[in-house]
């Protein structure tokens, strides 16, 4: 599906749902359009954790999100003890959305990441050499290789010509090279050959073998080809993602298109002109809400994305791939996925043949050939402060050659790793945003039934007349109980009320009644006890809460929000949905706070989005009026920038 498919869709068919398209370029950009005009999309080939339901919440992800690899990766270099990692990634939005979250999870094991490598999706050989070149120089051998089949492909058939794929090397590739790996050429499977793999486990259930065999007599019958290979990963998302829609659209029961085109807009574009589907809202929920046996497993979505159950962890051997153990969200790197046996032992996974042909585990490093701090002589540097408009900018001076390298707050981007070189980050990673802490609104005068909640009340008064009514049958006969029935009800719940306050002048005679009673009691006395601590926290100490709890309601206030002079963030926020008239360029934490106090409506700002690092500093100096809230968005951390 084109983006011009997409809008002729929304536009002139109306329809109400939209499954595909293939590439994470396209899928973005359908998404927003999707959003706009309320239509669900069902995407089975976007894994790009770049494109969320948290952004873009009409956007259903029918398949696994490469962040759910990252944590798996990491834990098989752990098993190995690996403490350095390159990810080597091609040039696109698909090819860098991993990136943080594996980030993250290398350095949460204390796995350092000296350098990484981004390849152009058209890139020459000479280009990919010079790449690999570099990569002999470090000292670690063990690269994390994400990137589509394609590429891929030809990175591997480089890898082997430059003897890159000898015993001290360890090449990890994620699903979108393991998953068609029996799809390759021949050629290209053997360069890869002792290359480690992770693509979703796939259980060979009866339903799973007949799809596969009607598949291939329909491939034959179409193709007129003679071999066929079994359907990847990506062919069972998509029929399980057609299942859950009929499934989705059957609850709905919408018959015809039904769209409202929206008042007081710009109509000088095609997408101005797309209206908003009213069934919409209703299909997404019964798409959310359904969950069935699948062929790609348990079609379950969870926050719109489908959940990870098990990694197969492969082995390229021969011809194809060999399985050699699994990897679960519960119990980690196991080698059967119905033992469940995760202790770590010699056979914790099944034999595994490493690049050129080993058997013995690469130890994942070489001595380093740095030879700088052995020169007799000493190399010397110095420092020069300098002010630039952006930090884009700034790191474009490098490129330029007046700075050998910039040793600052540079945030590692995808779109300056195309002409600098990045060190390991050396902050976290994350932008998130900063809002005024407002007064509770609890704070008024029923503030004294806030204590408890209404449950607790409904739950406390009923076991009021609960008590006053079995205390009232039992001491039925009791003369001090007697009177009409007006009287001996008003007696039995004021004795069952008023045991908060003082004892009763009654006199109980059944001990039922008194074991009643002395229950109920210490009931009260639970209650009476929490009541006042509660009551008593609430008027002495101030009840603050965030302004503003999520990026929508930003959007939806059409409020002006603040990012830093010169950052990135101000590209972020224009993809995120603000309009750039909404944005203001803010630049010391004492402008932060002055914007911040002012508020929207008065020349100032409702929220500041920044790295979390900037956002701390701020809340070091300024914490009693303000607070982070909202989700983090992952970067890829602060680096030092040279050629």
């Amino acid at each position: 599906m084109t983006c011009v498919s997409a809008v002729d869709l929304l536009k002139n068919s109306q329809v109400e749902a939209i499954m595909g398209p293939l590439t994470t370029a396209e899928t973005e950009f359908v998404a927003y359009l999707c959003n706009r005009s309320q239509v669900p999309m069902l995407s089975f080939s976007a894994t790009s954790p770049s494109i969320s339901p948290t952004h873009l919440p009409f956007f259903v992800r029918a398949n696994l999100n490469d962040s759910s690899q990252s944590v798996a990766i990491a834990a098989f270099i752990q098993h190995f003890g690996w403490r350095q990692a390159v990810p080597i990634y091609e040039e696109s939005a698909f090819g860098s959305g991993i990136i943080p979250s594996l980030v993250d999870n290398l350095q949460s094991i204390g796995t350092m990441i000296p350098d990484r490598v981004v390849i152009p999706i058209e890139a020459s050989d000479d280009h990919i050499d010079d790449k690999l070149h570099r990569l002999m120089t470090l000292q670690t051998r063990v690269f994390v290789v994400h990137m589509l089949p394609e590429l891929a492909s030809r990175l591997f058939l480089r890898v082997q010509a430059l003897r890159m794929m000898s015993a001290e090397y360890v090449w990890i590739v994620t699903n979108s090279v393991a998953d068609v790996i029996d799809l390759l050429d021949q050629s290209v499977i053997n360069a890869m050959e002792g290359v480690i793999g992770f693509r979703p486990y796939i259980a060979l259930i009866d339903e799973v073998k007949s799809f596969s065999q009607r598949f291939k007599e329909r491939f034959r019958q179409d193709n007129l080809v003679s071999e066929v290979a079994d359907p990847t990963i990506y062919l069972l998302w998509a029929y399980d993602a057609v299942w859950a829609l009929a499934m989705a659209s059957e609850m709905v029961k919408e018959t015809s298109p039904n769209f409202v085109i929206p008042q007081n807009i710009n109509l000088s574009s095609d997408m101005s002109t797309i209206g908003v589907s009213q069934t919409g809202p209703k299909l997404l929920n019964a798409i959310l809400s359904t969950s069935f046996g699948g062929l790609a497993g348990n079609f379950r979505l969870v926050d719109g994305q489908l959940q990870l159950v098990a990694l197969e962890i492969v082995d390229v051997v021969g011809k194809g791939a060999r399985r050699i153990g699994f990897w679960t969200p519960d119990e980690g790197i196991i080698r059967d996925i119905s033992a469940g046996d995760s202790s770590d032992n010699d056979n914790f996974f099944r034999s595994i043949i490493w690049p050129g042909d080993s058997t013995v585990p690469p130890k994942g490093w070489v001595e380093p050939t740095n030879v700088l701090e052995k020169l007799p002589y000493a190399v010397p540097y110095e420092f020069f402060p300098i002010s630039i408009e952006s930090y884009n900018d700034l790191v474009y001076q490098v490129y330029l050659k007046k700075f050998d390298a910039v040793v600052g707050d540079v945030t590692i981007r995808a779109n300056r790793t195309n002409y600098v070189e990045f060190t390991m980050p050396y902050t976290e990673s994350g932008v998130s945003m900063i809002v005024p802490l407002q007064p509770d609104s609890r704070q008024n005068v029923w503030i004294f039934l806030k204590p408890l909640s209404p449950e607790l009340w409904l739950t406390s008064l009923g076991f009021f007349i609960f008590t006053g009514f079995v205390v009232g049958i039992i001491e039925w006969s009791n003369q001090e109980f007697h009177g009409t029935l007006s009287e001996h009800l008003g007696v039995i719940f004021y004795f069952a009320f008023s045991t908060l306050v003082f004892a009763h002048k009654e006199k109980l005679e059944s001990n039922l009644s008194r074991f009643a009673v002395i229950i109920w009691v210490f009931v009260v006395l639970i209650l009476t006890s929490s009541y006042t601590a509660s009551l008593t926290s609430m008027l002495t100490v101030q009840q603050l809460q965030p302004s503003v709890t999520n990026i929508n309601q930003l959007l939806k206030q059409n409020d002006y929000v603040g990012y830093q002079h010169g950052s990135f963030v101000k590209d972020f926020l224009v993809k995120l949905g603000f309009e750039e008239a909404k944005l203001r360029n803010l630049t010391t934490a004492d402008v932060y706070a002055e914007a911040l106090a002012k508020g929207s409506a008065n020349g100032g700002v409702a929220a500041i989005f920044d790295e979390i690092p900037y956002l701390k500093v701020f809340l070091s100096q300024f914490c009693d009026n303000y607070t982070m809230a909202g989700p983090i968005y992952k970067t890829d951390g602060f680096g030092f920038v040279s050629l």
